[in-house]
């Protein structure tokens, strides 16, 4: 056996340790309960921060898992999983509003765009910079805010620890965290997400979040049209999305929070 091998063990054990807790834990906590020694605990801490995979905060002596952790997971219903079940639900999407739909995903602080679908006949066309592989920030799209709004305080702030993160393409959106913390927090009161002008004037989307068999976010759906042309009412669009985001839950084995799709949500 290679002498890194226990310390890579250990390593896998503290984020798995983290991963099964509701929230950042102290260091004494991890060593005592993982029953490793102090020195060893922290020293692993230090290496799984310098690499993301967790995160500590200072003014609590707590740590949590960093983004890497969950884009780890991410990747992995991101390959052939994730995309295979979620293109029915597009392509049924589409066909119902008539209108382009997304599957969009967290990287970091920016919406990673898996798939686009796109009405066969598009009578009014529209000029998107959402194709897949393309990243955008995520606290100016639907698609993102509505996978932001189920992270915790922490997460969110670990994402944006200052103003330089709020970048803004057409002037408008958050600016702030606690601007983006207000814009979240009634985006999940109402169970979708809304996005008017912040990417490309003129333009409009809803979005929704799937979750996956943990009961975390994964995904999201949305769709995009012309403020001053759309197929569909807004209501009826709102309810297609989460309807949309239902049924991806329901192919992923996946549950949101109690009740979450019981609602229209319009």
């Amino acid at each position: 056996m290679s002498s890194t091998s226990p310390a890579v063990g250990r390593a896998l054990d503290v984020l798995l340790y983290l991963a099964g807790k509701p929230g950042p834990v102290s260091g004494a906590a991890v060593a005592r309960d993982l029953k490793i020694p102090r020195s060893s605990t922290y020293h692993l801490l230090d290496v799984l921060i310098a690499r993301g995979f967790v995160v500590h905060f200072p003014d609590r002596r707590t740590y949590g898992l960093g983004m890497a952790a969950f884009e780890i997971g991410s990747a992995y219903l991101r390959h052939e999983p994730l995309e295979l079940l979620a293109r029915p639900v597009l392509r049924r999407l589409v066909a119902q509003v008539g209108e382009t739909a997304h599957l969009g995903v967290l990287h970091g602080a920016e919406s990673l765009y898996l798939l686009k679908e796109q009405p066969a006949v598009a009578r009014i066309p529209v000029t998107l910079v959402t194709d897949v592989g393309v990243r955008l920030p995520a606290h100016l799209t639907a698609n993102g805010r509505s996978l932001l709004a189920h992270l915790s305080a922490a997460q969110v702030r670990a994402l944006f620890p200052s103003t330089r993160g709020f970048v803004d393409r057409t002037g408008q959106g958050p600016a702030t965290l606690p601007e983006l913390r207000r814009v979240l927090a009634a985006e999940r009161r109402q169970r979708w997400s809304e996005e008017i002008g912040l990417v490309t004037a003129g333009l409009q989307s809803v979005a929704a979040c799937a979750f996956d068999h943990s009961g975390r976010p994964c995904a999201a759906i949305s769709v995009t049209w012309r403020q001053d042309h759309t197929r569909a009412s807004h209501p009826d669009l709102v309810h297609a999305v989460r309807t949309a985001a239902s049924e991806l839950t329901a192919a992923l084995s996946g549950h949101g929070p109690e009740g979450w799709f019981d609602e229209p949500g319009v």
